[in-house]
């Protein structure tokens, strides 16, 4: 083990105290599957951290993916796995995944019919598709090379579990495009004259040899995998950007990324065809042609014109449906009706018809059955979101408002309907005796959140509640085994409880434990939890959660804040309490919950919000109301008679870093900061940030005031700032950072800045956590619980 010294003196990675290096290497309880016949529940180790190793591989960074040219997938999948595991719900019967090669186990899923699990194992030269059948447990290999590259997820069940379709890697066994046989060419862009505001998207295309590099490693082919491994192929190369089987597994829509290419904006939003095909690969129809998207109107709720989110009807055989805007892509043109809906019946030999006028922007649709959908609709203005029960016979019809609501409402949030697999094999709302709709939600209120399944009857409107969490009890619905929502599996914990599956029987109250993880955070169990509120001076009632040391005695503590401001348009929203006091509590090495070991209190997600009120925007009054939101914190942990008002450091990642540097500047509330991943200069982000729409030629004032990097001379407290070198993120790549600390060191403020090798906006190399463990735990010794 390296020695523990100086944060100022010593370079090369550190660790840090033992209690707080062992959080790392805690083992939490593995991700879940549950079968679509609720019969088997699959668990998948979570493999939590990275070796620096895995991070220094050679990656390629092209229309904002970040790529393996060796395998073709993308090289940082959000998450991966070590082993598998089944059981089953009522005989506990238990089967392991045995056999398996070395690699990462990538996307995981059941066939619809549960009779088999598909997965991915990726390995040094190519990606394996696997299948495991869980009656027989024998686990077969498909040689094929799978192309992962920009279908991240390159394989598909077919609806009916004959077989899979999968994006194959033609090109992996061929010479890539080099520097050397590409030509030298200037780069040249040009505008039309057109406003075509974008965000600060990182790892684009930049050179002509990046376009032949994208083309060359995004290149697919379409096959079809029958259950005995036989391969079928169905079309010719292309860049495969989607493909999704018809829910009678007759028909398979493609969309396939086309020229021109772009230097300005990531794949996504690069010019594509979509057809029908056969499932035998003959092209039954042409969908669209969806045009480059440079051009997109400003505004969070603004779209690109044409057909847009193509798919198919999940409670029909073979019906495509889609949207196009009816306002030029943008919410801020005064039209009566924002999109339509439309729908095309296979096979495809009429016109497309228009299903539904949405008033507002689209924002989606469940199916149910040919009688009940759920067609929702959004706003970003006043953040509303809208949820109608139409009939998809007459959706244009009679319409039932099953909910309206600012997204930022958690109390009036209905929950979510409970789904089923269809005939088809593909999920759909569940409803019972063609009246019944089951939800189940989080039930946030001002007690905290109070988990629930309730029962809704189409007929009369009314909702009747079927079950409830009950304290010292955090308890969720995961799975609705019966019609009557009597039989559930739900995830139950406590404060010091670890999350375990149970079976519960709602009409004769019966519980009976499922699983059982242990406990991974022992050297922590007896830490003091408190959901504590105040208000801020303009009434706004704020809260967070307060954690004291095992060994609390009742002296006063130094105290670490950890934050992220969130923006709202209504006070009493943003007063909402968004968790339980009776969950359980997670260390963590994320966030400030390790240094509780070094006699730290911790206040963990004291609300930071910033309300727009009477016609203004929320970042007219950032800084008042932030400081504001901090004040009242501060004061309510020496009120308590918790927190040394000299001894409180302030800490977050992101915005939440953003926030550091701006109560620094603004306030002298803080004895210290550390600020992670964040962005300092706004006018680097000149096309909007975080829920700021206005560009800065039209917000000059608020950006610049919003701006720390503009007020570092009144910054009188140390700070640390820490920050991924390879940081992809829109707005916050390292350059913030590095311009930030070098204007506190021009300017003689104390400072200290830590970039991380291979890192990106999440910090994910064991080395990497290890050290930045390190880095807060010296720098808090130093500059929180020093004397000086």
């Amino acid at each position: 083990m390296l020695a523990r010294v100086s944060a100022n003196t010593q370079d090369g990675y550190q660790v840090p105290s033992k209690a707080i290096a062992d959080v790392v290497d805690a083992k939490l309880a593995p991700s879940s599957r549950l079968s679509p016949n609720n019969q088997w529940m699959a668990f998948f180790e979570r493999q939590r951290i990275a070796s620096l190793k895995d991070l220094s591989k050679a990656e390629l960074k092209l229309a904002g993916i970040t790529l393996n040219a060796k395998n073709f997938s993308r090289s940082r999948p959000r998450s991966k796995y070590l082993s598998i595991e089944i059981k089953h719900l009522t005989s506990g019967k238990t089967v392991s995944v045995k056999g398996l090669a070395d690699g990462r186990i990538l996307s995981p899923s059941w066939s619809p019919d549960s009779e088999h699990i598909a997965f991915i194992i990726e390995q040094t030269a190519q990606s394996y598709l696997y299948l495991f059948n869980v009656a027989t447990q024998q686990l077969t290999r498909s040689d094929i090379a799978l192309n992962a590259v920009i279908t991240s997820k390159p394989y598909r069940w077919l609806p009916n579990s004959d077989g899979l379709l999968v994006n194959l890697a033609v090109n992996i066994s061929k010479q890539a495009p080099s520097a050397k046989t590409a030509p030298i060419t200037p780069v040249i862009s040009e505008t039309s004259g057109q406003k075509a505001p974008v965000r600060t998207y990182q790892n684009l295309l930049q050179t002509p040899l990046d376009k032949a590099l994208f083309e060359f490693y995004g290149l697919g082919q379409l096959a079809r995998v029958s259950l005995e491994g036989k391969v079928t192929l169905l079309t010719i190369p292309s860049i495969i950007k989607s493909f999704k089987p018809s829910p009678n597994s007759e028909y398979i829509l493609v969309g396939e990324i086309t020229t021109p290419f772009s230097y300005l904006v990531p794949y996504s939003r690069f010019a594509s065809k979509w057809q029908v095909l056969s499932i035998s690969g003959e092209v039954v129809t042409h969908v669209a042609n969806q045009k480059l998207a440079e051009d997109i109107a400003q505004g969070f709720d603004s779209v690109r014109t044409g057909k847009r989110r193509i798919s198919w009807r999940a409670d029909k055989p073979a019906t495509l449906v889609w949207v196009e805007a009816q306002d030029g892509g943008s919410m801020k043109e005064d039209v009566p009706i924002h999109d339509h809906l439309f729908t095309w019946k296979a096979p495809f030999k009429s016109d497309a018809k228009l299903f539904a006028k949405v008033e507002r922007r689209f924002a989606g649709i469940q199916w149910a059955n040919d009688k009940v959908a759920i067609l929702s609709d959004w706003r970003f203005s006043d953040r509303q979101v809208r949820m109608q029960i139409i009939n998809p016979k007459n959706p244009d019809g009679p319409r039932v408002l099953f909910n309206e609501r600012s997204y930022n409402d958690a109390y009036s949030d209905p929950g979510d309907f409970v789904l089923v697999t269809n005939k088809f094999g593909t999920r759909t709302i569940k409803v019972v005796g063609e009246r019944y709709m089951m939800l189940t939600g989080i039930g946030a209120s001002d007690k905290g959140n109070i988990p629930f399944l309730d029962r809704f009857d189409i007929k009369t409107g009314s909702s009747t509640r079927i079950w409830q969490s009950e304290a010292p009890y955090y308890e969720r619905v995961k799975a609705v085994l019966d019609d009557s929502g009597e039989k559930l599996v739900t995830l139950r914990e406590s404060k010091t409880e670890q999350p375990n599956f149970y079976l519960r029987d709602v009409k004769h109250n019966k519980l009976n434990k499922f699983t059982d993880f242990l406990h991974p955070y022992p050297q922590f169990k007896d830490i003091k939890k408190e959901k504590i509120s105040y208000k801020r001076d303009d009434g706004v009632t704020l809260s967070g959660t307060l954690y004291l040391p095992a060994n609390y005695n009742g002296s006063k503590l130094p105290v670490l804040m950890w934050a992220y401001p969130l923006e709202y348009k209504d006070k009493s929203v943003a007063s909402q309490v968004r968790d339980s006091p009776y969950e359980f509590t997670y260390i963590g090495y994320w966030g400030p919950m390790p240094y509780l070991a070094n006699g730290i209190a911790v206040f963990d997600d004291p609300t930071m919000p910033i309300v727009g009120i009477d016609g203004k925007e929320p970042n007219d009054t950032f800084r008042k109301q932030l400081v504001s939101s901090a004040e009242a914190a501060v004061n309510a942990l020496v009120e308590k008679g918790i927190a040394d008002k000299s001894r409180i450091a302030i800490a977050g990642h992101s915005y939440g870093a953003f926030m550091v540097a701006n109560l620094l500047a603004h306030s002298d509330l803080f004895k210290t900061g550390i600020a992670r991943s964040g962005a300092y200069n706004r006018t680097l982000t000149p096309f909007g940030f975080q829920g700021e729409e206005r560009d800065f030629w039209q917000g000059q004032d608020v950006y610049s005031a919003m701006s720390p990097f503009f007020h570092a001379e009144k910054i009188n407290e140390p700070m640390l700032m820490i920050h991924g070198k390879q940081d992809p993120n829109s707005g916050t790549y390292p350059m913030q950072s590095e311009r930030m600390y070098n204007a506190l060191k021009g300017l003689g403020k104390e400072a200290r800045l830590v970039i991380l090798p291979y890192e990106g906006h999440g910090y994910r190399a064991r080395e990497s956590i290890l050290h930045v463990l390190w880095e807060q735990e010296e720098w808090l010794k130093k500059t929180l619980l020093s004397n000086d």
